[in-house]
């Protein structure tokens, strides 16, 4: 992901009201495509290389099973800056 691209998103967690739900420096994040969370952010910093490598299941109420489900996302074959959307679960 370039860091044009970056500046613009919206991160995974930011209250739909935050005046300022971007990216902060410092950070390290990841870009979430396709799925209920696609074009978010997901701040990854401090993750160490088995927990980038493994991906993420993030709490969503808009994904296949509502409040409560999650979406599952793993790194990119083509970009480990890009996380890809598996499915969701309960």
């Amino acid at each position: 992901m370039d860091d044009e691209a970056q500046m613009r998103g919206r991160v995974y967690g930011a209250d739909y009201d935050d005046p300022d739900p971007g990216p902060q420096p410092g950070h390290d994040y990841r870009e979430l495509c396709a799925g209920p969370l696609d074009g978010l952010l997901l701040d990854v910093t401090g993750w160490d290389g088995e927990q980038l490598a493994d991906g993420a299941a993030l709490l969503t109420e808009i994904g296949a099973y509502g409040p409560g489900g999650r979406a599952h996302y793993e790194p990119s074959d083509d970009d480990p800056q890009r996380w890809d959307w598996r499915g969701d679960t309960p």
